[in-house]
């Protein structure tokens, strides 16, 4: 991901001034590489070390979700919305 395309999600997504470290930022971050590399699976099928990676940074971005949502459901069901997650 080019710089300006992740400093325009940190600006989209975050809480505050000075803000990228937020669920919030962390999630639209790995939501952004998600579909990057469903795109490239796309292309080459038989990719197993992206294929991989996949699995992966969806684990990572579950349990971010998870932890939005015990903590703070109201910001979870913001977000989801958001991006155009399922529940």
């Amino acid at each position: 991901m080019d710089k300006e395309k992740k400093g325009e999600i940190i600006s989209q997504f975050r809480l505050k001034e000075n803000d990228s470290g937020s669920v919030e930022v962390q999630v639209a971050l790995l939501t952004e590489r998600i579909n990057r590399l469903t795109e490239h699976l796309k292309l080459y099928p038989q990719d197993r070390h992206t294929r991989h990676a996949l699995h992966g940074v969806i684990g990572r971005r579950k349990r971010f979700l998870g932890y939005l949502n015990r903590t703070a459901p109201e910001r979870y069901h913001s977000l989801i919305a958001r991006l155009g997650l399922k529940e």
